[in-house]
């Protein structure tokens, strides 16, 4: 009797753990879609808040050429829609995510498709944290690459 009590017990807590690991990785693929689709409409207040800059936060990208770039943080948070990214669509895939308490990390592949429709591809890993219970962005890498 005793070893079937502790069995549901366990089974239970395992099948909560899962739900609410996969309940917040569905909030956290929320919030990367949400932060493409602002960044590619211009909505530079809805982009600014799908971030929170930390001292340690940093933005680094690969382009298709060779070139990295070290994007200042705070450039997240005051975007002048101009600079933003006029249009289009991305859509995200094969995600891999690791959600340890009120910190997570996610790689994804993006395939973006300009309004022209011209299509660039991306392997990308971004760095979260639950701040006040959402979840947030608090750095990214991004390596542009040109598939064969």
């Amino acid at each position: 009797m005793k070893w079937k009590l502790s069995f549901y017990l366990i089974f239970s807590t395992m099948l909560l753990t899962y739900g609410q690991k996969k309940d917040e990785s569905a909030k956290i693929i929320s919030l990367l879609e949400k932060e493409s689709a602002t960044w590619r409409s211009g909505d530079g207040k809805g982009h600014a808040d799908c971030w929170h800059i930390q001292p340690y936060s940093r933005i680094l990208i690969s382009t298709g050429n060779g070139t990295a770039l070290d994007i200042p943080p705070a450039a997240m948070k005051n975007t002048d829609a101009a600079s933003m990214g006029n249009g289009g669509f991305s859509v995200n895939t094969n995600y891999k995510m690791s959600i340890q308490k009120n910190s997570a990390w996610v790689s994804h592949d993006e395939v973006s498709t300009s309004k022209d429709g011209i299509k660039s591809y991306s392997y990308e890993i971004r760095l979260l944290e639950k701040i006040k219970g959402e979840w947030k962005l608090v750095g990214q890498s991004i390596h542009v690459y040109k598939p064969e």
